[in-house]
């Protein structure tokens, strides 16, 4: 039997998410396409870890459908398919890197050579040995990456992964994310560090709970006549609130 075709890793349709009396999400509909790097962009505060938890299932939606990889977002049979890195590193601090990221192997029935690949796919096979409460907070995030992997996801939501680190650090993870697109992996990634844009396929912007743009950098840039994508992101913003 053949599989269906999905035309994205990620479909959402008129999503609407609401906290109390205010709307969090107006009716946000998008597509990530699959094999690639999606950057959703905005400033801290405009929808994005709700729009990441809404793919992932863990978040309660007022209206709209998300169905990732072809099933309901939160579907048991996502569960081994999609990995999810929060913005806080999800780690144990008296266990060493090996062993946090081998429990959550354990939960996938992987195997002690996948847990090594894990490892050294974010860096930190010289670290293998060392706690939680000893690494910085960089190594801390890619502990938490390699918590994720290790499952060997078809997607991979990562919120702000990059936030607090040094521009060597985020060069290097961002040279990880490509890394694993060029495998097959799609990665959603978050940030509000409008320079880190360029380093995706395509672009999420969003602002106070709407989606402003879909597109690439480089239709961004010609869009709005702007060279720097900050400048192109202000320069969207100003265009939105004048059709409102």
């Amino acid at each position: 039997m053949t599989a269906p075709t999905i035309a994205g890793a990620v479909t959402i349709s008129d999503l609407r998410v609401d906290r109390g009396k205010r709307t969090v999400l107006h009716d946000v509909s998008l597509t990530v396409p699959q094999g690639s790097i999606t950057g959703l962009l905005g400033p801290s505060g405009c929808g994005k870890t709700t729009l990441m938890r809404a793919i992932v299932g863990t978040q309660i939606v007022k209206s709209g459908r998300v169905t990732v990889l072809g099933e309901a977002a939160g579907s048991i049979g996502l569960r081994r398919r999609v990995g999810y890195v929060t913005q806080a590193p999800s780690i144990y601090n008296d266990l060493t890197v090996h062993d946090n990221v081998a429990y959550f192997a354990s939960l996938y029935r992987k195997s002690a050579t996948d847990v090594a690949a894990a490892i050294e796919s974010v860096g930190l096979a010289d670290h293998r040995g060392q706690t939680g409460e000893r690494l910085s907070g960089g190594q801390r995030t890619r502990v938490s990456l390699a918590c994720a992997l290790v499952a060997d996801p078809e997607l991979i939501v990562l919120d702000e992964p990059t936030v607090g680190l040094d521009p060597v650090l985020r060069a290097d993870l961002w040279q990880r994310f490509a890394d694993l697109a060029a495998r097959g992996h799609t990665l959603l990634v978050s940030s509000h560090v409008m320079d880190e844009a360029d380093h995706c396929d395509r672009l999420l912007l969003m602002r106070d709970g709407r989606l402003l743009a879909d597109l690439t950098p480089a239709e961004l840039r010609e869009q709005t006549g702007e060279a720097g994508l900050e400048n192109a992101f202000l320069s969207l913003i100003e265009a939105s609130e004048v059709r409102r």
